[in-house]
């Protein structure tokens, strides 16, 4: 093999040692700066939106009638028994009355009752106020075993307002 055939040497002063810049170039920052923004946006959203459900106060029908002003349009839970005689069914879903320590609260509910939905038992609607009227769009009326032993008080009352509504009706 012939030596002209080998690789001939680089001169150093050939090479290019230039430092580099070891940074990509910065145009791709702003949409990731902005998809992260983004990202925590929506969850902030999303938290906000599911803490804001899990905590809507809970007043029963008689403090509910007395806060009426401060609640003004705040969505809440309203908890009272159904008196007889007042459950009506409507276009849009039932209306009744229910009463808690001598209180009365007409509610408007929108949608299918369920079905252990009744007068003279214990219930909680969700809804806020319209008038002198409770608008209401979910009536809660079992309540489980773990809600019984943490509440037991609240049972206590509630079924002591459905033996006074049962033998005022």
């Amino acid at each position: 093999m012939p030596d002209d055939a080998a690789p001939s040497p680089v001169a150093v002063d050939d090479l290019d040692l230039s430092p580099r810049d070891l940074n990509p170039p910065r145009a791709w920052r702003w949409p990731a700066v902005l998809l992260v923004v983004g990202i925590l946006a929506v969850f902030g959203f999303v938290l906000v939106r599911g803490l804001g459900d899990a905590t809507l106060f809970f007043y029963n029908a008689d403090e509910a009638v007395a806060k009426k002003a401060s609640l003004s349009d705040h969505r809440f839970r309203l908890q009272g028994v159904v008196m007889p005689g007042t459950v009506h069914e409507t276009a849009t879903g039932v209306s009744f009355t229910v009463t808690w320590n001598g209180v009365k609260v007409p509610v408007d509910n929108t949608g299918t009752p369920p079905q252990l939905f009744r007068a003279s038992i214990p219930v909680v609607v969700e809804g806020r106020w319209s008038g002198d009227t409770f608008e209401s769009d979910q009536i809660l009326v079992k309540h489980t075993e773990v809600y019984v032993d943490k509440h037991r008080d609240r049972i206590k009352q509630a079924n002591d307002q459905v033996d006074k509504t049962s033998s005022e009706g």
